[in-house]
């Protein structure tokens, strides 16, 4: 039932939503379950549905580099990394990065959901959070024995099992996370009291967005689109790059977004919008900055720059932009120890042989990334308050300099230092670190050491007027050395776990960073020679008061607009401690009430 372009060009929606993604469909979805009402999605990219090479779990990172799934975009070369580029993946489809990310379903601190509200945003709060996520959740729980055998504590009573989107655990568990948890926990970190209801802190097995009876990923496309593409009031263009929103051409004192121009098929069409522009153009705060800039929304001096007429003065828009890293440690795994680890799919009869027991929901394609440990920077160092007090002390001394709005945040930013659960470690089965490849015949055990709470701030901002050049990006990596000192205590508190039981009798030696990394500095280099991104990108276009640096207000709507929204991570004013995609459904589905006008604070 997708619409071809004779369905779209020239004609008039209610609501253009521009980008098919994570948000997008789910606003969409929303919006069209009134009979009464047109909805246009304009999608980047292709369908790819029914696509195993989307629908197979355990199929990490096999997207990135194809130009059939992902947007290889790139940083701009930071210079604190040793000049190096970062690669910034996103989904290219249908669903976007919900169909390429690695599935994990992690619910953030409600603290770190009630700073949006802190921050000048009345209703952004977690009670609003636990409301919607639950509409969009359709979590299926294990059975009691499965439980029990695979020590599954997750306390699910106020997850939603109604909704579209199948979150469940994996059909397969191997005994050995257990023993990686009971490591963890035998480390001085607690097993997480209800981590699916805004109390993370500690360590758990988290579900996925894993669909139990076919063994395959639940994303935006299968939960919000597929069951609803029959509906006569909803469509959706494929293969569509939205270019800019047009603005009526009566000049009032507000910006009308009156309609839409993008490029399908090496064409350039316009699509008129009767009531709203919905821009949901990379779920994690991409390209919704660009599409603002090349409208004519933004700062005047950049604007005039790339030959852009200023329609809204807002020098907000693509500033004050987030990220979270990773860095890998990895332990090689004692040939005695039973552990079906993703190394072996490296033998192309092991990975058919896998693929073949897929079909009948076993065997590493029905594994999943479970194992989550989020804790404060006092459990993490003894160094805690050392780092505090240099990161408080030049704040309160830099107090002046900062641009309107960013000392509230940071100040909100050194409670969580103190109190905070920005130090993850995540357990992965199989070699994901760097600089050392896989010894042959060798499995190993890595952890994903992942910094949430960052001070750095970045931009995201249009280089040229040709809407298929790329924005500049550019996070800005470690301009805050809080960061750079924060994720080195926690590389050192994740190598120390190899000595510590069960985890000590399972393995033989670190393979990453290796014997040759041992001084903090020597720390600093590996991290910067080898770090990630986590693609978890927010804030270019923060939901904040227009004086402290604000693009959209709490209802979404962007600053000194009659009818221009934004939907997506972009609009996060302050990142949080899990990985978004919950976060990034539960704005959606907020977003969509307050169009609708059925929000309530």
């Amino acid at each position: 039932m997708l619409a071809t372009i004779g369905d779209v060009k020239d004609k008039s929606f209610d609501y253009i939503v521009c980008g098919g993604g994570t948000a997008g469909l789910t606003l969409a979805a929303r919006l069209s379950e009134d009979p009464d009402t047109t909805v246009l999605v304009l999608e980047a990219g292709a369908a790819n549905f029914d696509d195993m090479a989307i629908l197979r779990p355990a199929s990490y990172g096999s997207h990135f580099g194809n130009a059939a799934y992902a947007w290889d975009h790139n940083t701009i070369k930071q210079k604190l990394t040793g000049d190096n580029a970062h690669m910034w993946a996103r989904g290219k489809g249908l669903g976007g990065s919900s169909g390429i990310n690695f599935l994990c379903w992690i619910k953030p601190p409600a603290e770190d959901i009630d700073d949006i509200e802190r921050l000048g945003n009345p209703g952004w709060n977690w009670n609003n959070f636990e409301k919607y996520i639950q509409r969009t959740e359709g979590f299926v729980p294990p059975t009691e024995d499965f439980k029990l055998r695979k020590g599954l504590k997750l306390d699910a009573s106020k997850m939603g099992t109604e909704g579209p989107l199948k979150i469940a655990y994996p059909a397969t568990i191997e005994d050995a996370e257990q023993k990686v948890e009971e490591t963890l926990i035998n480390a001085g970190l607690s097993a997480a009291a209800r981590p699916m209801n805004g109390q993370p802190h500690g360590t758990y097995f988290a579900p996925l967005t894993y669909d139990p009876k076919t063994h395959t990923r639940s994303y935006a496309a299968t939960a919000f689109y597929l069951p609803n593409q029959d509906r006569p009031n909803l469509t959706v263009l494929v293969n569509a790059h939205v270019n800019r929103v047009v603005p009526a051409s009566a000049s009032g004192p507000k910006f009308v977004a009156e309609s839409v121009e993008f490029k399908h098929e090496d064409q350039i069409y316009v699509v008129r919008a009767k009531k709203e522009v919905v821009l949901s153009t990379g779920s994690v705060a991409l390209k919704s900055p660009q599409i603002l800039e090349l409208s004519g929304i933004g700062n005047p001096n950049l604007l005039r720059r790339i030959g852009v007429t200023t329609k809204v003065d807002l020098p907000g828009v693509g500033t004050n932009v987030q990220e979270h890293m990773i860095v890998g440690v990895s332990f090689e795994l004692r040939d005695d120890v039973k552990f079906d680890t993703l190394d072996l799919l490296g033998d192309p009869e092991v990975a058919a042989k896998h693929l073949e027991l897929h079909s009948t929901g076993e065997g590493l394609f029905t594994t999943g990334i479970i194992g989550f440990s989020f804790a404060n920077l006092g459990e993490v160092t003894p160094r805690a308050s050392e780092i505090i007090k240099a990161a408080e002390d030049k704040i309160m001394k830099n107090a002046n300099s900062y641009p309107p709005g960013l000392l509230e945040q940071y100040k909100i930013s050194l409670e969580r230092l103190k109190n905070g659960v920005g130090c993850e470690f995540i357990s992965f089965p199989g070699l994901n670190s760097r600089p050392n490849p896989p010894e042959k015949g060798k499995r190993y055990i890595s952890f994903y050491v992942a910094m949430n709470h960052a001070f750095s701030r970045g931009t995201i901002h249009a280089t040229s007027k040709d809407p298929s050049v790329d924005p500049e990006f550019d996070p800005r990596y470690f301009d805050e050395e809080v960061d750079l000192q924060v994720w080195v205590e926690m590389v050192k508190f994740c190598r120390n776990l190899r000595n510590i039981s069960p985890l000590k009798e399972m393995t033989t030696k670190e393979h990453n960073p290796g014997p040759d990394v041992q001084t903090d500095e020597q720390i600093v280099d590996w991290i910067k020679q080898v770090m990630s991104t986590t693609w978890h990108t927010a804030s270019s276009c923060s939901m904040l008061p227009k004086a402290n640096g604000g693009v959209v207000d709490p209802q979404l709507k962007v600053y000194g607009t009659e009818n221009l929204r934004v939907v997506d991570l972009s609009v996060l004013p302050l990142h949080i401690a899990a990985h978004p995609q919950a976060a990034v459904y539960a704005i959606a589905e907020q977003g969509a009430d307050i169009i609708k006008g059925k929000f309530q604070l």
